[in-house]
């Protein structure tokens, strides 16, 4: 699968060669805040940990993994979208209800890149036979990303301690069906 770029981005799976740009930007504790409370990654456990998690899902024919996300003018670095079935640590994985998740540099936020490239992601898996609606998760505190899921078109759903394998954190749910993306 590949994602069509938009009118300022463009997108690439993320592999293995892409370790720097996403250690830089996660060695930012703004950027970490809402995710580790601001607790940046250690670079011996970083690839490791960070790739570790991500093969255990990511699957470029269906869209699942992340999409790094870059300016089309100057090919900067901004940030990536991730793409996996909701709940897909549990017993119970969400095939039919696909989990969007972003996080961008600091540089980057303010400017409409991360629901630009969301949408985008969102477009492009929104015809797939196999996928009836969109979702994502947010901690309570972290309005950038609630904005982006109204902005997408998202609705609240519940508030609900996620349980993840990097810990419990409280969170707002959001989710809309893949037919009510905004063109």
């Amino acid at each position: 699968m590949e994602i069509t770029k938009s009118e300022r981005l463009a997108f690439d799976f993320v592999t293995r060669d892409d370790i720097d740009l996403l250690f830089a930007m996660d060695s930012s504790p703004l950027v970490m805040k809402h995710i580790t409370k601001g607790v940046t990654p250690k670079r011996e456990t970083y690839e490791e940990t960070f790739f570790g998690r991500l093969e255990t899902y990511a699957d470029q024919d269906k869209g699942w993994g992340l999409w790094k996300v870059t300016r089309v003018d100057d090919n900067q670095f901004l940030g990536w979208v991730l793409v996996r079935p909701m709940d897909f640590y549990s017993d119970q994985p969400q095939w039919r209800n696909l989990e969007l998740g972003w996080r961008f540099n600091e540089f980057a936020w303010g400017q409409g890149y991360a629901t630009e490239a969301a949408k985008q992601v969102a477009l492009a898996l929104s015809h797939r036979d196999d996928i009836d609606s969109f979702c994502a998760i947010a901690a309570l505190d972290n309005s950038g990303s609630i904005n982006i899921m109204k902005k997408l078109g998202m609705n609240f759903v519940k508030q609900y301690t996620h349980n993840d394998p990097l810990g419990e954190i409280d969170v707002v749910y959001y989710e809309m069906p893949k037919t009510a993306l905004p063109a």
